[in-house]
């Protein structure tokens, strides 16, 4: 990145006008986001510090993350956060990288038990299935503070990121890790839930090589693969959660756009729910399909 004696500001602008060249994608975030990484200080400190020269520890550590994200390393293993419901999560390369349609998981929950459309009179019990980073159980564990928390994952390493951001958000002790593919944890335990909420795998396998390279080469597959049509796991928790849930209780899934009418199809076949509904994300698509078990 040049001679000496760059400034905030030069750094800033010739990285966004290299990274714009690249085809990155936001390339003035990314350099703002990978700066303020760098000198371990807040995205506006950049600005109240523009003439503040840097010295040639920080230009090299600030090149080795700029080459990194050139590599299409997505900037949220880069710094190892991405933020979720207002609380900063610490991720990697062995979790699916929380989004904000997510969210909907969270608000729907809220609203469910607010109104009390819930089996349980009192103390909630709720699965996440598939928790990842744990974004989705903690934010719940947060807002509701007598809910009693399940959180699943198949994978060893996502469930150890999960039970290090519990405690990191103080509901570690409030929170159930457990670690097992989809129910089977849950088989002999004879536990039943009145929510049931999954971000579950939804990608259609054949599409799976179009994704982003961010997605694709960085994210891990078994979160992201759906296999056929991308709808194994959802058919899954559909047919088989209505067993792990009260009567009344609610099932929350979700997914592609595409995919909600079939899944609101498999929930009416299923003859195990009731009331079924899609809700829309922010950006006006329908992304969650949620039903209550008859």
């Amino acid at each position: 990145m040049g001679p000496k004696n760059w400034t905030i500001k030069d750094l800033l602008e010739i990285t966004t006008d290299y990274l714009k060249k690249k085809d990155i994608d936001s390339p003035r975030l990314s350099a703002e986001i990978l700066l303020a990484h760098q000198l371990n200080i807040k995205r506006v400190n950049l600005y109240l510090n523009f003439d503040q020269p840097l010295n040639d520890d920080e230009i090299a550590g600030y090149r080795s993350l700029i080459r990194r994200r050139l590599n299409r390393e997505p900037i949220q293993y880069i710094t190892g956060i991405q933020e979720f419901w207002s609380m900063a999560f610490k991720v990697g390369p062995q979790v699916l990288i929380p989004r904000p349609e997510s969210e909907l998981l969270v608000e729907q929950t809220i609203s469910l038990y607010k109104e009390k459309r819930l089996p349980g009179t009192h103390s909630p019990r709720i699965l996440d299935l598939g928790t990842g980073c744990g974004a989705i159980a903690i934010s719940i564990a947060r807002e509701l503070e007598d809910a009693s928390i399940w959180a699943s994952d198949i994978s060893q390493e996502a469930v150890d990121l999960a039970m290090l951001n519990s405690r990191k958000h103080g509901v570690g002790e409030r929170i159930q890790f457990i670690v097992g593919d989809l129910f089977e944890p849950f088989m002999y335990q004879n536990l039943t839930f009145d929510i049931i909420l999954s971000n579950p795998p939804y990608i259609a396998s054949d599409d799976f090589d179009s994704l982003s390279p961010e997605v694709r080469d960085h994210e891990p597959r078994l979160a992201l693969d759906g296999h056929v049509e991308g709808m194994f796991f959802i058919e899954k928790v559909i047919m088989v959660g209505a067993d792990y849930l009260h009567p009344g209780g609610w099932i929350l899934l979700e997914m592609d756009p595409a995919q909600t009418t079939k899944a609101l199809k498999l929930i009416e076949e299923s003859g195990h729910y009731g009331e079924k509904k899609p809700i829309k994300d922010y950006s006006h698509h329908d992304r969650v399909v949620m039903a209550q078990k008859i």
